[in-house]
């Protein structure tokens, strides 16, 4: 009793066939699928980005030229 013979998936098939139809469950078959394939591509891109974001910082170096001389550094400047 506690496991479901073929005869029951059947019945369940058959029911959910004559609900839906088979143009419907195709559709939706093919709709399914496509969205499988396009989580497991970002999924895959995600990963492939957070390796490449996972080098060493970018070093910045002291012999930089300031592009505006009005650009402050931040660092650099105490407030008074």
């Amino acid at each position: 009793m506690g496991t479901f013979s073929i005869w029951h998936w059947l019945i369940v098939l058959l029911v959910v066939v004559l609900i839906f139809g088979t143009k419907k469950l195709k559709n939706m078959g093919s709709d399914l699928g496509a969205a499988v394939k396009g989580f497991k591509d970002g999924v895959k891109g995600g990963m492939d980005t957070a390796d490449d974001a996972g080098g060493s910082p970018p070093q910045v170096t002291g012999t930089q030229k300031k592009a505006d001389p009005n650009t402050v550094d931040v660092e650099a400047k105490t407030k008074s």
